[in-house]
């Protein structure tokens, strides 16, 4: 199963180019992506308006249910009690998500016990399940697979967008005791083929922007064959290859040189893409399709 954390595309006056936005949404849906997150990081959401943000979440949402894929809302997760609020929010939008993905609670560092009574008070609240968005290398704040199975058996949380940067003890010790009813997702595009090898769900991918097909395929195999390892090689190039900017400048960049948005732009604190690693992603690109 592979969910894309959908850019948000901008038009040559930085306006968000709503039309564009629903076009792709569309396309990776057709492409063999089971579910799209609308305001994840890669929305660049902190540099969008609150009407902007109401409006890509719509858009999102209801592209969704025409396909009768999943839809899942990111939302802030820094304090308890302002999260709450957003959460029950959700009741009231446009398009209802199917899940809540939430981040662990960044820099203030509340221990794994602190993180696990936050999500407790989340998932109480919230009125569809959480997927735990942990990415230790952005939040600063570190959960083994204890804490993780911890919170896998909080009612209301139904999975982990995994990404820790690495395949560690506990990254193997979390999925070879997989706690029943709890998707792991990977979450880091580059380590995500040997994560299904290990036994991941699927993952919430920027790069399934690009090659969705064969991002489903692979994620839909056993990942065991010679043929499924090839695929997981150069699927990892291409990951690789579209992070060597900052996300998502370098897909913004690949996906307006295809014609499938109508800029590249992206918002500061974001920079365009440097030409050379826009080259050197399209050409990873052709190997992969």
């Amino acid at each position: 199963m592979i969910l894309v954390p959908l850019i948000t595309p901008f038009d040559a006056r930085g306006r968000v180019a709503a039309d564009a936005h629903e076009a792709l949404a569309h396309q990776v849906l057709r492409d063999g992506a089971a579910g799209l997150v609308a305001l994840g990081t890669t929305a660049e959401t902190a540099a969008l308006e609150p009407a902007e943000r109401a409006e890509a979440a719509a858009i999102v949402g209801r592209v969704c249910r025409e396909h009768g894929a999943r839809y899942v809302l990111g939302a802030a997760g820094g304090a308890t009690a302002a999260a709450v609020r957003e959460l029950r929010e959700i009741a009231d939008a446009a398009v209802v998500p199917d899940a809540v993905l939430a981040t662990v609670p960044a820099f203030t560092r509340p221990g794994e016990a602190g993180v696990l009574a936050h999500f407790e008070q989340l998932a109480a609240a919230g009125p569809v399940p959480l997927i735990v968005y942990h990415v230790p290398y952005r939040t600063a704040q570190p959960l083994d697979a204890a804490a993780l199975r911890a919170l896998a058996a909080l009612p209301g949380v139904a999975g982990v967008k995994y990404a820790t940067g690495a395949i560690d003890a506990e990254t193997v010790a979390l999925l070879g005791d997989h706690p029943a009813g709890f998707e792991i997702l990977a979450g880091d595009d580059v380590l995500a083929p040997a994560l299904f090898a290990l036994g991941a769900a699927g993952g919430i991918l920027a790069s399934a922007h690009l090659a969705t097909a064969r991002w489903a395929e692979l994620a839909a195999a056993t990942g065991a064959s010679t043929g499924g390892r090839e695929s997981g090689h150069r699927l990892a190039a291409l990951a690789a290859a579209l992070f060597r900017a900052p996300n998502p400048s370098v897909i913004k960049a690949v996906l307006h040189a295809e014609g499938r948005i109508p800029t590249p732009d992206v918002r500061l604190p974001l920079l365009p893409a440097p030409a050379d690693v826009v080259t050197g992603a399209r050409a990873a690109l052709r190997l992969v399709t």
